[in-house]
């Protein structure tokens, strides 16, 4: 007896030892901590303090001050953007909501031929940059597009699509509303149907059933992704510009330091109310859901089926489903043509038909594309690099302070590009290399602008790739004699895979066609990225045709990058479950 209890002993012993062990950080997690934390200050914090400092000093005498904000205050074009910019970004989450509920609801709770494909077409306008929708917008539903000139002559009338904010408006929904429906139609389906099916028991059903059980239950994935249009929308600011929209508050930003200068006080302000604004949507969409209870007692369980649709409803559905696809899909088709158009001015489609465009591009500046892929490339490695390591750090050490390093890495979701990018010019701008080249100049701070700005995507993938692996498969490689960098390199970073690849090519794909941030950095044609070739074609008609053409391979990188994204997930899913 008393033998066992000395060994319980020893076991106990041994057990705390082992984990007051675990829960000290080894020299290596201290010093990859220290260095991703480097990172971040340099090229997250620094540049956005730096922002946000300048905004709150006075010119000159650098004392702080609230002069610069009581004078953005009193300045009607500045308060004419800011509403402008609040009004554009709500209007733009109701007709994106109006575009999304429609197609969510019918692939989600009727049987509908065609649904998945329907789900996947819906998903395409985020392939495209919003800017580049812009143009293709602009020739189908502008005032001498294609649409108003077939209404003029069969009706007589036109409709002001894209005049004004009322143009910001039609071209953000379009881009942004698939957020909505892939966030909705996944709450949607996560729904326990029995509860639907109690509600019609009790007389319930058609829109009352939709507003008072379906849609309220449904409202986390609804506002999750309206707050990501509204923020996206908010942030934009290459869209307007190209549409001759300048009082909104992301362009206001951007014209203020490229054309007064980067020392002027009021593009830094600015660029404090956009983050304060993303972060009060944010908050605010965290805060309509607490306090809420939406759980149902089991996940798209229950006994109700799908149902069938009556001819006529059937009939108005497919009509619904089809103009709302018919918009959605509008820019791509608009941009296809345009990039074989020789002319398209006053007509419903152009009047001939050309290759010359793509000759120009492939001839004359494919270095956009040769930029593209390199910039892109090393952001998105440095974006695994960094998710993988501190996803490590969050999810299998005990290292103090570990839980900073996610949040400031994901803060970057709050950081609009044109603000990053102001922060990059007014934080490196100063600081010279030995033969006197700024080192904001460089094409490698496009790289990291890019990195930073994508790195929440690349964290997410790998922190949940990581999660998704036992540390009971770390301990028995340790129990076996295997040093933890071994470990490492040879059980977890193989498990991750397809995490790792998935969260490089989401960073791939997004930083490809990003322009915020790079439009302020880019200081030569022979640096820039292809979405500021994409820009600088389109600011005038006679570029618009090769700036099409170079648009429309922006969309098949960007979509041979979402597929592979796809593909990876699928197969490493299917290995998973092959394993189990």
């Amino acid at each position: 007896m008393a033998g066992a209890t000395t060994a319980g002993r020893a076991r106990a012993s041994s057990t705390s030892s082992g984990n007051f062990k675990r829960l000290l950080a080894s020299p290596g997690q201290i010093a990859l901590a220290f260095g991703i934390a480097l990172f971040l200050l340099l090229f997250l914090v620094v540049p956005v303090g730096t922002v946000i400092y300048v905004a709150f000093t006075e010119k000159g005498t650098g004392e702080f001050t609230l002069v610069n904000f009581l004078d953005f205050a009193r300045t009607d074009l500045f308060i004419r953007s800011f509403w402008n910019s609040v009004y554009v970004s709500a209007m733009s989450v109701v007709v994106a909501s109006v575009f999304a509920l429609p197609l969510a609801y019918i692939t989600t709770r009727f049987e509908f031929r065609g649904a998945m494909l329907i789900q996947t077409l819906g998903f395409l306008p985020l392939i495209m940059p919003p800017f580049v929708g812009a143009v293709a917008m602009l020739l189908l539903f502008g005032r001498n597009g294609s649409v108003n000139l077939l209404l003029d002559d069969w009706l007589g009338i036109k409709i002001p699509f894209m005049e004004g904010l009322n143009g910001v408006i039609f071209v953000q929904a379009v881009h942004y509303f698939p957020f909505i429906l892939i966030n909705l139609s996944a709450a949607l389906r996560n729904i326990d149907r029995a509860m639907e099916e109690a509600a019609q028991n009790l007389g319930s059903s058609g829109f009352r059933l939709f507003r008072r059980i379906v849609f309220p239950l449904a409202m986390p994935g609804y506002i999750a992704g309206a707050s990501l249009v509204f923020v996206k929308v908010f942030d934009d600011l290459a869209t307007p510009l190209l549409l001759n929209v300048k009082d909104m508050l992301a362009p206001q930003a951007y014209l203020r330091v490229t054309s007064i200068g980067i020392a002027d006080p009021m593009g830094y302000v600015i660029s404090v109310v956009l983050i304060c604004m993303s972060i009060l949507a944010m908050w605010i969409s965290a805060r309509a859901m607490r306090g809420k209870d939406y759980a149902t007692v089991q996940r798209g369980g229950g006994g109700l089926a799908k149902r069938r649709m009556r001819p006529w409803e059937s009939a108005v559905a497919y009509g619904a489903v089809l103009l709302i696809l018919f918009l959605v899909l509008a820019p791509h088709l608009g941009l296809l043509l345009l990039s074989f158009a020789t002319v398209w001015s006053f007509s419903p489609l152009p009047d001939a038909y050309t290759l010359a465009h793509y000759g120009r591009v492939f001839g004359e500046s494919f270095v956009y594309v040769k930029n593209t892929m390199i910039y892109a490339s090393i952001a998105g490695l440095i974006d695994v690099v960094l998710g993988t390591a501190i996803a490590y750090l969050v999810l299998r050490t005990k290292l103090i302070g570990r839980e900073w390093l996610d949040w400031a890495a994901t803060a970057a979701l709050a950081i609009p590009g044109v603000v990053l990018g102001i922060g990059y010019l007014r934080t490196f701008y100063g600081v010279q290399l030995p033969d006197g080249t700024p080192l904001a100049a460089l094409w490698i701070m496009i790289v990291l602008a890019l990195a930073i700005r994508r790195l929440p995507y690349a964290l997410r993938a790998c922190y949940a790739a990581l999660q998704q692996i036992s540390v009971s498969l770390e301990e028995a490689a340790e129990n076996l004699g295997a040093t933890k960098l071994r470990t490492i390199r040879r059980i977890v970073l193989p498990l991750m895979g397809g995490g790792i690849l998935a969260g490089f090519v989401t960073s791939f794909a997004t930083a490809a066609v990003e322009l915020s941030a790079t439009l302020m950095l880019v200081q030569s044609n022979s640096d820039a990225p292809l979405a500021y070739g994409l820009y600088v074609f389109m600011q005038s008609p006679a570029g618009r045709g090769p700036g099409a053409a170079l648009g429309v391979i922006a969309v098949l990188l960007v979509a041979v990058c979402t597929f592979a994204s796809h593909l990876i997930i699928e197969r490493s899913q299917k290995a998973k479950a092959v394993g189990r």
